[in-house]
């Protein structure tokens, strides 16, 4: 999946021809795939993500104020501090700024040029491998050193306060602490973590629907959360998230509630359970324990959170028939990539068996892409 050259010598290269000067900094954050535990993150839920070997890049040096370039357009585009949000990608950067400036480690002003080998609406985070880069790349230029929990809660508060997508942590913790060859186990409830220990090779298969999360229901479905556990207060006044709920009280919280809310609150209370018995078994090393409760958590996506499309579906089944562990649509849903899980000497085989069964339907051979389990941010001072 690397098409050279990698982000790290286009953001370089992209950084130099504008603007005919080195970078001083720069620094590149991962992309990240969920294995489980998906809308879990904003409903006070475990999650267990890893980061991917696929990165964005960010190449800065000092200005007098902020202009931001991007290979996927190549204009600059100069923002004033105090400028709203105007829906354009450099909301992301600007959140950031903003958010160093509230911690007293933004740069008076700076040149950013960002070049990305995650691919946008894919469900692989291109925004918090953005966010989180930045955030490393202004802080440094500043003089500041910002811990990975620091840089991770700048970046959320950039997409989420400013940006206004009404993401949970998970994204932006993972992409800031991961470890090579580990997923992270995250409760988003209490902050804690741990890493999990997991070299496999993961195969993301694209299908090809990009989203955009406040336009595909993303939204719609915290809100709905939030709602659903509003109600369950009044019976369970004491209840701190919706992944709290025993799953003994789900069947009485189920008639409580009218659909869809109700559908939701069975997603999260089963996923939250779902999530536990991952991390034991990738702790026994049982890949197809693990498989099996991939394709658990697709069937609660598409069926109790209404979150996946017809592609996934599609490619979700034919990896179950063409032998996979398991498979599912990771990411916020309503598009981007389908993760499989498959025995290494099945692997190329099962990435054919679905590439062909998509084919007959929609005409067109999806990319199927391997991924390892990758470092979090990292930057080099260039000066």
């Amino acid at each position: 999946m690397t098409d050279p050259p990698r982000a790290a010598s286009r953001a370089g290269a992209l950084f130099r021809s504008a603007w005919r000067a080195e970078p001083a900094v720069t620094a590149s954050a991962p992309g990240r795939v969920n294995l489980i535990g998906e809308h879990l993150d904003y409903n006070g839920g475990p999650v267990l993500p890893i980061a991917i070997d696929r990165r964005t890049v960010v190449a800065a040096a000092p200005a007098r104020g902020f202009t931001f370039l991007s290979e996927l357009d190549a204009e600059c585009v100069t923002r004033a501090f105090d400028e709203d949000p105007r829906g354009h990608w450099s909301d992301y950067l600007l959140g950031v700024v903003r958010e160093l400036h509230r911690l007293g480690a933004a740069p008076r002003g700076a040149r950013l040029a960002v070049a990305s080998d995650v691919p946008a609406g894919g469900g692989l985070s291109s925004s918090a491998a953005l966010t989180v880069a930045a955030s490393h790349v202004l802080s440094r230029l500043a003089g500041a050193r910002l811990t990975p929990g620091q840089v991770a809660g700048v970046a959320y508060r950039a997409e989420h306060d400013f940006v206004g997508v009404r993401c949970g942590t998970m994204d932006q913790t993972v992409v800031a602490r991961a470890r090579a060859g580990s997923a992270l186990s995250y409760d988003s409830g209490t902050g804690l973590f741990e890493r999990v220990p997991f070299d496999a090779t993961v195969r993301l298969v694209d299908t090809g629907v990009r989203h955009r999360l406040m336009a595909a229901g993303y939204n719609r479905r915290r809100a709905e959360c939030e709602t659903a556990l509003r109600r369950l207060r009044e019976r369970w006044p004491a209840l701190p998230s919706l992944a709290a709920l025993a799953p003994s009280r789900l069947d009485d919280a189920l008639r409580l509630l009218e659909a869809p809310l109700a559908q939701r609150v069975r997603h999260v209370v089963t996923e939250t359970a779902r999530v536990g018995a991952a991390v034991r078994a990738l702790r026994r090393r049982r890949m197809g324990e693990m498989g099996r409760l991939l394709f658990d958590a697709h069937r609660s996506m598409a069926s109790d959170f209404e979150a996946s499309c017809e592609e996934a579906d599609l490619l979700v089944t034919a990896a179950a028939e063409a032998g996979a562990w398991g498979a599912r649509l990771t990411g916020a849903g309503w598009g981007g990539m389908v993760l499989v899980l498959a025995p290494d000497r099945h692997a190329a085989r099962v990435g054919v068996s679905m590439q062909r069964a998509f084919a007959a339907v929609h005409g067109r051979t999806p990319r199927v892409w391997s991924v390892r389990p990758a470092a979090g941010v990292r930057g080099t001072m260039t000066d």
